[in-house]
């Protein structure tokens, strides 16, 4: 009995590393007065639990911001390097940057 209650939990354990393993990432670009290039308001959908990366490739610096949606984030203003948020919450987040708010903005929606 108490070797099946092992492999019980063992397998459990396996299952929930696994799904942990295989939840996704997306990126979004950072450029010169742009999150994502020739989209004036971008949308990404994710579903929840997905791992957004920020990775910045200009040389003017920008942070990103999510000041409307079921939490609020935001990075240091940066001219390198990326950012990462693990979107745990479902629902629209609406992001800018504070350095550019015109046209940097974009919204992600969360399923």
């Amino acid at each position: 009995m108490r070797k099946l209650l092992v492999a019980v939990l063992v397998t459990v354990l396996a299952a929930v590393l696994a799904a942990g393993a295989l939840a996704a990432t997306r990126s979004v670009k950072v450029g010169d007065n742009y999150f994502v290039k020739n989209h004036t308001k971008p949308t990404l959908t994710v579903k929840k639990g997905t791992k957004v990366t920020w990775r910045w490739s200009g040389k003017a610096p920008h942070n990103v911001r999510a000041y409307k949606g079921p939490a609020k984030f935001a990075s240091s203003v940066k001219t390198s390097g990326s950012f990462s948020k693990v979107l745990k919450r479902k629902g629209t987040y609406k992001l800018r940057c504070d350095v550019h708010p015109g046209p940097m903005q974009m919204t992600i929606r969360v399923k």
